[in-house]
């Protein structure tokens, strides 16, 4: 698997988001210490891009997928 920059941007009390990141970890706990989450609502920006979208995770600044978890988008987007 090559090295990437994970981000995942969610929102506090989204149960989606939670769902996302569960089965996240559950695929890929070996990359839980690299994924960093980012709560759209502490930032105005973030809110307008990703607000009404979230869960959204990007690989390299790249939408990978948003919405519900999809294991195969996550991992062809990862290079598995």
């Amino acid at each position: 698997m090559r090295s990437a920059k994970l981000g995942l941007y969610v929102r506090e009390g989204c149960h989606l988001c939670d769902e996302f990141l569960l089965n996240f970890s559950l695929d890929h706990p070996e990359l839980l210490d690299t994924l960093e989450t980012r709560d759209v609502d502490t930032e105005s920006a973030l809110a307008t891009e990703f607000g009404l979208r979230v869960p959204v995770l990007t690989v390299d600044g790249l939408v990978a997928c948003e919405g519900c978890y999809d294991r195969d988008k996550v991992a062809t987007a990862l290079g598995l």
